[in-house]
């Protein structure tokens, strides 16, 4: 069975949050349950300019964030879920382009996060309290992800499968809404 030819093509399943949401795991489940493509923002820029740690300590964050934002305007063009790295809504442009997109952001708790992240080589997470930094740094973006957010959901507790089913749902019904507006 084929979808109607629509006008104004469907928008993209959007996963922002903050480093060790669960982003990258819930979107490729989202994308494998709708028969969708999966883009991860991150893995874009690494096949692009190399490891993220090599890609800040050779352009900064600053060019880091303008690479990502390359990286996230290319995957919105494609469509399917995109999962955005941690800081990629603080660039406006980013956030203009979500208005137009289904975004669910992922909260995780600091106590569970901790596991997610120890060990890992995050730029902004190399510091000697990388859960104390953590915190802060998604206190200071907090505002913008429930600005673009559509729908929001906690992956501290329970199966991530249950995170994935209750996406998908939604997925399917704005999708039905889009499809009779």
């Amino acid at each position: 069975m084929t979808s109607p030819s629509r006008e104004v093509p469907v928008s993209a399943i959007v996963l922002v949050g903050p480093m060790g949401a669960g982003k990258t795991s819930v979107g490729r489940r989202v994308a494998r349950a709708l028969g969708t493509s999966f883009t991860d923002t991150d893995k874009v820029v690494v096949r692009d300019h190399g490891p993220i740690p090599a890609v800040f300590e050779q352009v900064g964050e600053a060019g880091f964030r303008e690479l990502e934002r390359v990286a996230v305007a290319e995957a919105l063009t494609r469509g399917g879920v995109v999962a955005l790295g941690g800081g990629a809504i603080l660039d406006a442009r980013t956030r203009a382009d979500l208005a137009g997109q289904r975004v669910v952001f992922l909260t995780v708790s600091p106590r569970i996060v901790a596991g997610r992240i120890q060990g890992t080589d995050r730029p902004l997470l190399a510091e000697a309290d990388p859960v104390g930094r953590w915190q802060k740094i998604f206190a200071e973006r907090r505002r913008l992800y429930d600005e673009v957010a559509d729908l929001t959901l906690d992956t501290s507790s329970g199966p991530l499968a249950a995170v994935v089913a209750e996406i998908v749902q939604w997925a399917q019904q704005t999708q039905k809404a889009e499809e009779q507006a």
